[in-house]
């Protein structure tokens, strides 16, 4: 079992030198030009050719050899309970899994799996803060989980996000997966969390879990939430005129996730690309499910909308890193100075016809990832569960 990953306990310098490619997660400038990079204390402070930098008194070197160094990947939709176990599979482990398919972020929509999850108001504020408080001081494998993320009740007034807020509380569950399931009564409390500072996901579509009901674009549209949770189905999605009508109609986020439809997924991705809309795109898994664990869920809705959506892979991995960091306001998924230093490091896989790492994934190929970085510290190599790349990176020196 995955248990809390160690951090730095003195000043760290961590240069990554030689990068074949590197992939900045901005959509209005996705290719960086440089070939190293430097983070200093978890934070990155310099970007560009390994002549030109300050790359003196590193505490760790990668010697990257030619690979692409990206943000690490988030995911926008995950369901965690306690620790890095899921009853929903009853599986160990799956956290430090998704770690090894190059997620380094996930964002909660609910802890709605925990067995007897209470729905009396104290109750499910306590196990809200008790779940923020439970992943900020665990860290399974180094990965950042958000958590504590409240399924909102009838009985809910204005204080109890006040007081939800006030414990540190920042995100609500998916409205819709409790007994808020109107319009009128999700928009005032939507409004109660924004005004406090909580942001706020809805589901959409068909029910995924017993207790969840039909959440149709009128809901949608009138709870108003930060973000539109798995827009194409979780699994079963809504029609497509409703799915354009939601996009036409808000300008909230437009979350797809690889539990869901995947031609839903590519009809909203076209719809967004056509109103210049496609910085509101982000990715989830909703994982875990009933469809299981998805280890490699975030590459692999890349890799799809990549290639059958006809997105440049450049782009495409940008909606599931500096979309998702810029709408949940977070400080990674950018490979900017100032922001964490987070990096998916990988190279096309091993036969893939691809003539390099973008090309293979707009082929529909995987990546193969050789290590994953949190805070300027290397906490995977050689991923387990991708395919092998064809070059991959070491640790020189440390």
């Amino acid at each position: 079992m995955a248990h809390d990953a160690p951090q730095a306990t003195g000043p760290s310098k961590l240069v990554i030198r030689n990068i074949g490619l590197i992939l900045s997660g901005a959509l209005e400038k996705p290719i960086l030009d440089g070939d190293t990079i430097v983070a200093e204390n978890g934070k990155i402070t310099a970007i560009g050719r390994f002549k030109d930098l300050n790359t003196e008194g590193a505490t760790t070197i990668v010697e990257a050899n030619g690979t692409t160094v990206a943000p690490g990947l988030i995911d926008s939709h995950v369901h965690p309970v306690a620790g890095d176990w899921t009853p929903r599979q009853n599986q160990i482990g799956w956290i430090d899994s998704n770690l090894h398919g190059g997620v380094t972020t996930m964002i909660s929509a609910g802890e709605v799996h925990m067995p007897g999850r209470p729905r009396d108001v104290v109750g499910l504020k306590a196990m809200a803060i008790f779940a923020q408080r439970a992943f900020w001081n665990l860290r399974p494998g180094g990965v950042k989980v958000h958590a504590g993320a409240p399924v909102i009740e009838c009985e809910m007034v204005e204080e109890d996000f006040k007081e939800l807020a006030a414990a540190g509380v920042k995100l609500l569950g998916e409205v819709g997966l409790g007994g808020v399931k109107d319009g009128p009564t999700a928009r005032k409390m939507v409004g109660w969390a924004r005004k406090y500072g909580i942001q706020s996901t809805i589901h959409t579509g068909g029910p995924s879990i017993p207790g969840s009901g039909l959440i149709d674009k009128d809901v949608v549209l009138e709870a108003d939430t930060d973000v539109v949770g798995h827009i194409n189905g979780g699994h079963t999605a809504l029609p497509d005129d409703q799915i354009r009508c939601i996009c036409e109609g808000c300008k909230r986020g437009l979350e797809l996730v690889h539990n869901g439809n995947e031609r839903s997924a590519l009809f909203t991705l076209r719809t967004a690309r056509e109103m210049g809309d496609l910085h509101r795109v982000i990715l989830g898994t909703d994982a875990p499910a009933g469809s299981g664990v998805q280890p490699l869920g975030i590459l692999r809705m890349v890799s799809m909308l990549s290639s059958l959506g006809e997105l440049p892979a450049e782009l495409a991995f940008c909606l599931a890193t500096g979309n998702t960091a810029r709408m949940r306001e977070l400080d990674c998924g950018l490979i900017e100075v100032g922001r964490s230093a987070d990096f998916v490091i990988m190279d096309k896989a091993q036969h893939s016809p691809g003539k390099n790492i973008l090309e293979s994934v707009q082929l529909g190929d995987l990546p193969g990832i050789g290590m994953t970085i949190i805070d300027g510290i290397v906490r995977t190599q050689r991923s387990r569960n991708t395919p092998p790349a064809g070059k991959v990176p070491e640790v020189v020196a440390k």
